[in-house]
């Protein structure tokens, strides 16, 4: 299991994998900041500290990410409820739009890898991945 996840991991983490979905989902964004786009989309509001560490990089690094997706009006960012010194990022409709183009261009694609898999099978998968997700996260 460990090999597995080991070879999931370094697959999808593989660069050219990141330009053929940007491709596939037809959208001028930098390899570099979909990812964050992505995470905004589901966590967000997220400051800059917890998307780095989300991220596994450095917060100098995320901040400026950041703000290249705000100056694409992709991500507005605004003083936090909690803590007013931090500056938290949520999606706008403009980015919204990029990840619903990016969700349907994975689906798309995974669609392909799992062309002759079983509805059961498929579901199984579903099943045990966010179970193995879920006790993860834990």
């Amino acid at each position: 299991m460990h090999a597995a996840i080991i070879d999931l991991v370094d697959e999808i983490n593989r660069p050219r994998r990141d330009d053929r979905l940007i491709e596939e989902a037809g959208i001028p964004l930098d390899r570099a900041l979909f990812p964050l786009l992505v995470r905004v989309a589901r966590h967000g509001p997220i400051g800059v500290v917890d998307l780095a560490e989300r991220t596994g990089r450095d917060h100098t690094t995320i901040s400026r990410q950041m703000t290249k997706l705000e100056e694409l009006g992709l991500i507005e960012r605004q003083a936090s409820a909690k803590d007013k010194r931090v500056r938290e990022a949520m999606i706008t409709d403009k980015g919204r739009a990029m990840v619903d183009a990016l969700n349907a261009a994975r689906e798309r694609l995974a669609n392909r890898i799992l062309a002759s898999w079983t509805d059961a099978e498929l579901d199984e998968l579903r099943k045990l991945l966010r179970r193995f997700a879920d006790d993860l996260m834990r």
